[in-house]
């Protein structure tokens, strides 16, 4: 593989630093707050409901679970949810915003070393200002010949970066946690993948029937595999 590559993008959240389990916590706060009127579960199931049918319209990202928590919460509640809960529901919101960056598994010292043998592209998807503050936060900005941050990742979406980019797709690894959006769409466009599992991943972004021995796909159990692979 790492004869042929050229550059190398990473995926983001839950590849470079945690994201999901953030997430998570949030929605268990809401699902609390939700049980004077619903079971936990309903509550949970609701949410989820929510966020992809909100998709289109919000996008991804911590904004988009407040207002879907928001609408969530109206509809649990037949609109008998009060202002002060409505008012927990978006200090929920913030608080998500304001998580802490927390690097995954060496990422600094791997996307470092990687840095001087390749072309590093970052490429996320989710909300502008909330994927640029991580960004920010993490540190790792410097390590990035080019950043990209993308509503969603399809494979349209891959084919217009490789255009713009001027990027071969035989020269190019995806690295991500989701095979959905980081995995299948480039294997899809001919190029390389390497799948790292996350131990928590959204219920929208989970696929189960995928070819697993793909010629152009690898998977690793964590990050700083990468070194032996690719060095």
């Amino acid at each position: 593989m790492k004869n042929t590559i050229k550059v190398i993008a990473f995926d983001a959240d839950d590849t470079l630093w945690e994201n999901q389990p953030h997430f998570n916590e949030i929605i268990t706060e809401f699902t609390k707050l939700l049980k004077v009127y619903c079971s936990e579960k309903k509550s949970l199931d609701s949410i989820h409901e929510m966020q992809v049918k909100n998709l289109p319209l919000y996008g991804f990202g911590a904004r988009s679970l407040t207002l879907s928590m928001i609408q969530a919460a109206c509809e649990l509640s037949n609109h008998q949810i009060d202002a002060l809960s409505i008012e927990k529901i978006i200090q929920l919101g913030k608080k998500l915003l304001m998580m802490p960056v927390e690097l995954i598994d060496s990422a600094q010292e791997v996307v470092k070393q990687l840095q001087g043998k390749y072309r590093l592209i970052l490429i996320t998807k989710g909300d502008l200002v909330e994927q640029e503050r991580k960004l920010s936060n993490s540190g790792l900005i410097k390590y990035f010949h080019h950043i990209e941050i993308l509503s969603d990742k399809r494979v349209e979406d891959y084919q217009n970066l490789f255009d713009r980019l001027n990027l071969k797709p035989e020269e190019f690894l995806m690295i991500g946690n989701s095979l959905k959006s980081d995995i299948l769409p480039v294997l899809e466009l001919n190029a390389k993948a390497i799948y790292i599992p996350y131990h928590s991943t959204w219920e929208h972004e989970q696929v189960n029937d995928y070819d697993k021995n793909h010629k152009n796909l690898r998977q690793i159990e964590k990050l700083s595999d990468l070194i032996q692979i690719l060095m």
